[in-house]
This record gives C-alpha cells, sequence and structure tokens, in this order.
C-alpha cells in the first residue's frame, strides 16, 4: 500500500517475523542479492548457524545500507525486542556492562538478520558461565599478495601442533582471504589463559614455519600469514561459520572437514552455493562440542617460552596496560630504546601513512595517487610493505594505509605528508578525551 514501508511477513517455527524493506539490495555488484534472499539464507541453514552461537552472548554487526555499505557494531541488544528472546549481562575489561542477545532458534536468528546483520560475532563463552571460555580460535589472516596455498600449509600446520598438544581442531574458511580454525576447550581457563595458550601456539607454529607464518603483532614486522592470538582476549569475538561476508561474490564463512582443507578455494563457498552443500553433506563442524580438550600442554609450551625470555606480546589498543607487557608501541614509532628494557632493541621502522578513511576503497585510491607521485619509490616496494589497517572506533570501523619504506633507498624515500584523503573518524573524539585529560 502506498506511504507504508514493504513489509514480508514469515512465520517460522510458529513465529511471525516481520522483514522490512525486503527487496533491499544487499549485494548489488558482483551478485544481486536482496534483504530476504539472506534472510532465507540463513533459515536455509539455520541448524548450522545456529550451533555456533546458541547460548553465547553476540555483538550485532549491522550492514543497513548493505553489505556495500558501512557497518557499524552494537553490543547492546535492542530496546525494541521480541519479549521471547533472550539477553545476558556481559561485563568488559573497561569495567563497562551491557546486555547482550542470546539467539537460540531459526525466528530469533531471521529477527536479528533484518536489522542487518550479514555475519554472527558470537563471544567464546557461554551465558552460564561468561569468565571460562570454551573455545580457543586460531585466526590465521594472511597479509598483502600472501596466496591462499600457503593460508593452507599454515593451517595444516596448526592442526598438527594442536594434535601434539591433544587438541582438535575444526577448520572453517573466514569468508574473505584467511581461515579460522577453532578448539573446543573445557570451561576451567580465563579468558588470559587462553590468550596465553594461544600466544604459545602462534610462536610455536611461528618457529615449524618461518618464512610462511608471523606471531609479530605489528604490522610492520610480519610477513606471511599472521596468527592472531588477540582474538582471544576478552571482549573480542569473530565471525562463526556460515556468516555471511561483505565481499562482492557473497561469500561464508564455510566450515570444513580437514580432508578437504588441501584443495578448497574459498570462493566455492558462497550465499547461493553453501545451502545445497549443507542439504547433501549437513554440516562439518557436529561433532564440535563432543570431545572438548586441555590446554595444560598448551599452557606448559607457554611457560618454557617465557622461561626462554619471550614474556607477554602486546594486547589491543583498548585494553588497559597488563602486567609484563612490553611497550605497547609500534615499532616505527618507538623512540630509542633503553637498553635494560630489552635485550635486544627494536629496528625502527619507516613508515608513513597515506591515507585515512571511513570507506577501504576511498583509502586504497590514496594510495594509488601516493604511488603515482611517488613512482620510484613506489618501484621499490614489496607486497607487503602496503599495510592495510582496519581500524576499529568506538561504533565502526575505517580504513588506513601505511607505507613502509624499508626496501627504497633512503635518498628516495618520501617525507610524510598530509594523508590523501585525512578522514580519521576517531580524530575529534581523541582530541577531546586528550583535553578531558589534561584537565
Amino acid at each position: 500500500m502506498a506511504g507504508k514501508e514493504a513489509t514480508e511477513l514469515l512465520s517460522i517455527e510458529g513465529r511471525e517475523i516481520p522483514v522490512s524493506h525486503p527487496d533491499k539490495l544487499y549485494f548489488s555488484k558482483q551478485t544481486k542479492l536482496s534483504k530476504l534472499d539472506i534472510v532465507r539464507y540463513y533459515l536455509a541453514v539455520a541448524p548450522g548457524a545456529l550451533a555456533p552461537i546458541r547460548n553465547r552472548p553476540l555483538v550485532l554487526k549491522r550492514y543497513v545500507d548493505g553489505a556495500e555499505g558501512e557497518p557499524f557494531y552494537q553490543k547492546r541488544a535492542p530496546d525494541r525486542r521480541p519479549s521471547w528472546l533472550r539477553t545476558v549481562t556481559l561485563s568488559f575489561p573497561s569495567g563497562r556492562t551491557a546486555e547482550e542477545l542470546l539467539i537460540d532458534d531459526a525466528a530469533g536468528l531471521a529477527w536479528m538478520v533484518n536489522l542487518g546483520c550479514l555475519e554472527l560475532h558470537p563471544h567464546p563463552v557461554r551465558a552460564d558461565d561468561l569468565e571460562h571460555p570454551d573455545e580457543l580460535r586460531v585466526d590465521l589472516d594472511p597479509g598483502p599478495g600472501v596466496s591462499w596455498s600457503d593460508v593452507r600449509t599454515v593451517a595444516l600446520e596448526v592442526k598438527s601442533l594442536l594434535e601434539e598438544m591433544s587438541l582438535r581442531g575444526w577448520p572453517k574458511t573466514s569468508g574473505s582471504r584467511g581461515m579460522h580454525i577453532n578448539v573446543r576447550i573445557t570451561p576451567r581457563w580465563t579468558f588470559d589463559e587462553v590468550r596465553r595458550a594461544a600466544l604459545a601456539l602462534s610462536r610455536a607454529v611461528e618457529r615449524r614455519v618461518p618464512t610462511l607464518a608471523s606471531s609479530k603483532w605489528w604490522k610492520e614486522e610480519r610477513h606471511g600469514v599472521f596468527l592472531d592470538y588477540n582474538q582471544n582476549a576478552k571482549d573480542r569475538t569473530t565471525c562463526s561459520a556460515y556468516s555471511v561476508r561483505p565481499v562482492p561474490d557473497a561469500r561464508v564463512s564455510a566450515p570444513l572437514d580437514w580432508q578437504e582443507v588441501p584443495d578448497c578455494d574459498p570462493a566455492d563457498f558462497t550465499v547461493l552455493t553453501i545451502p545445497k552443500r549443507f542439504s547433501e553433506i549437513g554440516d562439518p563442524h557436529t561433532g564440535i562440542d563432543a570431545t572438548p580438550g586441555s590446554l595444560e600442554k598448551l599452557l606448559e609450551l607457554a611457560a618454557k617460552d617465557e622461561a626462554a625470555g619471550l614474556g607477554d606480546a602486546p594486547w589491543p589498543p583498548h585494553f588497559r596496560k597488563m602486567e609484563g607487557e612490553p611497550r605497547r608501541v609500534a615499532p616505527s614509532r618507538a623512540r630509542s630504546t633503553v637498553k635494560s628494557m630489552a635485550k635486544t632493541p627494536r629496528v625502527k621502522m619507516p613508515l608513513v601513512v597515506v591515507a585515512n578513511s571511513p570507506h577501504k576503497d576511498a583509502a586504497l585510491a590514496g594510495l594509488d595517487r601516493w604511488k603515482s607521485r611517488h613512482p620510484e619509490a613506489a618501484s621499490y616496494l614489496a607486497v607487503d610493505d602496503v599495510l592495510v589497517d582496519s581500524m576499529r572506533g568506538r561504533s565502526s570501523t575505517w580504513t588506513r594505509v601505511r607505507v613502509n619504506l624499508r626496501h627504497v633507498p633512503e635518498a628516495l624515500r618520501p617525507t610524510q605528508q598530509t594523508p590523501d584523503p585525512d578522514d580519521d573518524p576517531t580524530r575529534e573524539w581523541r582530541k577531546s578525551r586528550a583535553s578531558k585529560l589534561e584537565t
């Protein structure tokens, strides 16, 4: 009817779920998919999508303008929600709390997707024990130019190490360029202990395949595939299995059997292909809860690292400074190292910031302009000298592009200039916060 918003009313397991603007395109470039198409996708794979999120608090990552728009994060459950949806109060390292959603059934899943939640972001804890994770998460994040073959090789090395630690990993594509390996554990250890175990695992894998894997937090020190141990810090979430990712072909974070890993291609797993795969083979992660493991051997490995002089590694920037943590400053920005603070001084990397923007495409266009202005310097850059940082603000993400000039002869290195574009959405907030701290 004219003047009223278009709404599709779905009947799901005895509940009526309205889908507003059902024909709105959520993917419009390589693949044409509407909001209703995304809802129907999740309903087609609901048993698989619900398994990794059921009874877990969820962060809502909302793409209200579709996959091609800018998302924002919403920790707190919306005030206007169905009365039958459950919530749980989660506390954060900052001391704040938030009432977060729990999604238990297909109707709740459809309701959440209607809010624009393409991806599902559960915490690694259950509602009945919010302080002891039951999942260690291994996030394999390839740097620029790193091949998918290298990601698979590192994943198989992780599998081998986990088995030596008497643990079982459950692999899935990230839905982008990386891979995730989830490890079900008994909920005995704190977040800090789980992160400590993940750091030991990351360092061990780096030692085994040093040319392919990296455990270094600072991007300017990384190479190959980064094993992001900090995904196990409290208040961090990653997209769960069957999540739709905001890439042009509507890829999905697809759960895999280990036998599939050596030959799999992430482009094969999309909103259009996963429902058929699910109906034919079911969920490859069906048995994940059957055999939770122990972190004891990984924590023993962590203790050996620490005895050998490998202490803690940097935490995410919004966490308070932790006891035993090294200086939380990028090597390129660090002042001269005090000898008493480190056995081996860091090498200061020559980095320049070339673009800041809420829009990744705009930031990458700025990188192209920088290369055009400095063609000779650009000719010396290796693929991992371009650092594209997805920066997480208070409720949204933005992109920062930096260039590492380490391979450029000093005489040819451009100086730091005003980034183009230079639209950092957190700048005013940081200035305001600094001003308050001064007063």
